[in-house]
């Protein structure tokens, strides 16, 4: 069986006759970040400022508007206005729980992280002391050998006195 040959392109996308091989799938994220703007957007002053605006609004319609127009009368304790709060809490209250949750994750991912830098500047700066220790040893034990700046400057003054005394002519004119 002979074996096609197919010519690469790469400006289309590989498939089907240019065709996906499969449809795009929405994020499976999406309702998580729903959760957090909206657990986030109910922990604002102007949430609570929109909330108090619309019970006052709502109470206020239904005491003192004529009798025809109160869609949730006080006579029947505002039944409509308690359930739309209770309906509001009961999807508060998950959708906040779902947002701290993720919090929740991303604080644990982040404490690793953190934990995982903290021991590598760990046995990064014990690798540093273990050097520095290992130099310090190093130059103890060859101190004999190393030359300081007023050993050095000794012999090189030993030296150009050597030089100045060759140099000296001798009492007989003669050089040395």
């Amino acid at each position: 069986m002979a074996r096609q040959s197919r010519q690469v392109s790469f400006d289309a996308p590989r498939g089907r006759g240019g065709m996906l091989q499969r449809t795009p799938q929405p994020s499976r994220d999406r309702f998580g970040r729903f959760s957090e703007a909206f657990a986030r957007g109910m922990g604002t002053s102007g949430f609570l400022l929109g909330m108090t605006i619309f019970v006052l609004v709502w109470l206020s319609w239904n005491i003192w508007a004529p009798p025809q127009y109160q869609f949730d009368p006080a006579a029947t304790n505002f039944t409509l206005l308690t359930l739309i709060l209770s309906l509001q809490a009961s999807y508060a209250a998950p959708l906040i729980l779902l947002a701290q949750n993720r919090q929740d994750d991303r604080d644990r991912v982040q404490i690793e992280q953190d934990r995982q830098r903290a021991e590598r500047n760990l046995a990064d700066t014990e690798y540093l002391a273990r050097e520095i220790v290992a130099l310090r040893m190093a130059l103890t034990d060859v101190s004999d050998e190393v030359v300081t700046r007023e050993v050095l400057r000794s012999e090189l003054r030993a030296a150009l006195e050597r030089v100045d005394a060759r140099a000296e002519p001798a009492p007989d004119g003669a050089t040395r």
